[in-house]
């Protein structure tokens, strides 16, 4: 990945690309060092910066869909020269470097396979390229293979069917054992809070929901989104707490005074989560981050408790994060009543409907709800670019973005519709809190 300039500003950033499994290359031809991260160590030292921004993605699978949302977000964020102008008074010296990080995922573990390709069960695409295709983006192992051919093979056959065969549903249900997603999730889980997975259950409900046109293309298929959804969400975690996790480390360690931002969008949320506790929830980072800004997180709403509502014996796995005080400033997420897919496609996902405890869903997503079941957290309302956020260290906040993200003409708009200046001062904002000294 390469030190990129921004098209048409004068802004630029790393671009930090890892596997599934969170691993940098170690011989990336772009970098003069052999590692991004490397170069960006050393570029922070020389340009002596006080302040690192992280930028995490979502469901973006490629470098070019994760180029255009970071030129995007960035290129808001430096246009703000108001909130440029009070961190500089706030903190003489601000000096900022960013880094896009970039992790594989993608929507429904779906791409263009060809023009004019279709998905549907009907398919004229030769079995061994669809298995292919789908192998690689559900972390290809032979039990993924085995139970992908069965499917394809035993939906081709029934193209024309409403219901699955009883073929279909078992192998739907070895894909979700070589997935290694488990029987069922729990509420508040980091990376797999659903009900156990029924692909029965999934057709029905599926066909109430708006799909893109390049979505598959039968519902035969959507127990495959609910599979690719969750395993996309594990992934994140596997990112967050093996891949940036050890970069937010040697970055503490490198540069004991560097301010370190980080901003998650959508399944980000959950990479940058994971990373702040760390493997097995048991974060040993050199010291706090110095803010955090979920923006539309696709994770549960109860990702953060400290109860979860008929399950009182269970916290939330990212709770040490506000019980043990790992975020310095402030820990901020947004919501929006337009951002169709974390309102309807998340809790879908996850098998349920109307999961209602105490007011709010057993399986919902933050970008929704907000983050619930924490103390200390208070709800705002996103203000205008030119007002100013009377934040507190420590505290949890969620601020409803309805009139700015996910809205185009007053109707529900794209979930990734996040790069507004609305937005971009609200990062501004979380940063010159967290990056002041106590």
């Amino acid at each position: 990945m390469p030190y990129r300039k921004i098209p048409g500003i004068e802004e630029s950033y790393f671009m930090l690309a890892v596997d599934e499994n969170g691993i940098e290359a170690a011989n990336d031809p772009d970098a003069s060092m052999g590692r991004i991260s490397d170069d960006l160590k050393q570029a922070l030292s020389q340009e002596k910066a006080t302040d690192l921004f992280i930028w995490i993605h979502g469901w973006k699978g490629g470098v070019s869909e994760a180029f255009d949302q970071y030129d995007r977000w960035i290129t808001a964020f430096a246009a703000r020269s108001e909130d440029h102008a009070m961190m500089m008074a706030k903190q003489p010296g601000y000096k900022a470097i960013h880094l896009g990080f970039h992790w594989p995922s993608l929507a429904w573990g779906e791409g263009q396979l060809a023009a004019g390709d279709s998905f549907s069960p009907a398919s004229t695409l030769p079995l061994d390229q669809l298995v292919e295709h789908f192998s690689g983006q559900l972390g290809d192992s032979p039990p993924v293979r085995a139970a992908l051919r069965k499917l394809f093979g035993e939906l081709r056959q029934n193209a024309a069917d409403d219901t699955l065969t009883k073929q279909a549903q078992e192998a739907y249900l070895e894909l979700n054992a070589a997935l290694a997603l488990g029987d069922s999730g729990r509420p508040g889980d980091g990376a797999s809070d659903r009900h156990p997975f029924d692909p029965d259950l999934s057709l029905p409900a599926h066909q109430n929901l708006a799909f893109g046109a390049a979505e598959l293309g039968s519902r035969l298929l959507s127990p495959l989104r609910q599979l690719t959804f969750w395993t996309m969400k594990k992934r994140a975690m596997t990112v967050g707490q093996q891949g940036l996790h050890s970069l937010l480390k040697r970055l503490q360690s490198a540069s004991p005074s560097l301010h370190i931002h980080l901003m998650g969008h959508s399944f980000g949320s959950i990479v940058v989560s994971s990373a702040i506790v760390g493997p097995d929830a048991s974060s040993d980072l050199h010291r706090e981050i110095d803010s955090c800004v979920l923006i539309q997180g696709a994770m549960s709403l109860w990702a953060f408790a400290s109860s979860i509502p008929n399950h009182q014996e269970i916290c939330g796995y990212f709770n040490k994060i506000v019980s043990e005080g790992k975020v310095k400033g402030a820990l901020i997420a947004t919501r929006s009543k337009h951002d169709y897919a974390v309102g309807n496609i998340y809790p879908w996902a996850a098998g349920v409907a109307n999961q209602i405890s105490f007011g709010l869903p057993l399986y919902g997503a933050i970008g929704t709800f907000g983050i619930c079941g924490t103390n200390n957290t208070e709800n705002l309302e996103m203000k205008g670019v030119h007002e100013t956020y009377a934040l507190e260290p420590g505290k949890v906040y969620n601020v409803d973005g309805s009139d700015f993200i996910s809205k185009i003409d007053g109707v529900s708009g794209a979930h990734s519709d996040i790069g507004g200046p609305e937005v971009a001062h609200l990062i501004w904002q979380a940063a010159m809190l967290g990056g002041v000294k106590s």
